[in-house]
């Protein structure tokens, strides 16, 4: 995959319905073993809860799917949790629900809607970014080319991570792959050929306030 949603910062999310506490917990996972491993950890902090639901999809295609009801009536908890991390896009993703049980049942339909509730407000309250595939253009020219790649990148929606100043000037870009070709033709065509593009590094990045974040 070019481009996928992932965690860049779990957060947390609370919705109460007829006194019953549904706690969200979002966290960022690479592995089975990982998400496992804090089910584990957030089971024990929240020892005296009657529930701890869970969903998580690991994989860049998302091939790593599980949840669980933890004795909740079947499909009313891990099932919708599930549901609200597949229709949001989110993969290497672990979302805990833990429930305080209020004394008053719910129903099927009641507890569908307070897993679900509670996994939307922990995702909403979670830094979500999108990590895409692109390149890590090093382009070296003279003077007289800096302003022209300067409006290239500003034009076509390009970070310029970088530029250093010597004798030549060397400007770093970060650029999507579905813009990698048409950036070179335009630098080309700017500088008559005269810049050095280097564009052997592939990357993965994401944008985070403004700002690339590389991987």
């Amino acid at each position: 995959m070019s481009e996928y949603k992932i965690v860049y910062k779990g957060g947390t999310g609370e919705i109460v319905e007829k006194k019953s506490r549904f706690i969200a917990n979002v966290f960022k996972v690479e592995s089975e073993d990982e998400a496992l491993e804090i089910i584990e950890q957030t089971r024990k902090k929240y020892w005296d809860a009657r529930h701890n639901c869970f969903a998580y999809i690991i994989g860049e295609n998302g091939q790593t799917k599980r949840c669980s009801d933890d004795k909740e009536p079947q499909g009313t908890a891990g099932k919708p949790i599930l549901e609200v991390i597949e229709g949001a896009g989110i993969i290497n993703i672990l979302v805990v629900v833990t429930r305080y049980f209020g004394g008053t049942l719910l129903g099927t339909g009641g507890l569908v809607r307070a897993y679900s509730g509670a996994a939307k407000e922990g995702i909403a309250n979670s830094s979500i970014i999108n990590k895409e595939a692109g390149k890590k253009f090093v382009i070296d020219t003279d003077y007289n080319g800096v302003g022209k790649l300067q409006y290239i990148a500003a034009n076509m929606d390009i970070t310029i991570t970088d530029t250093q100043y010597t004798d030549k000037v060397v400007m770093t870009f970060i650029v999507p792959l579905d813009k990698c070709e048409e950036l070179k033709k335009k630098i080309v065509e700017a500088t008559a050929g005269k810049a050095g593009i280097d564009d052997r590094e592939e990357i993965y990045f994401a944008m985070l306030d403004g700002s690339p974040v590389i991987f």
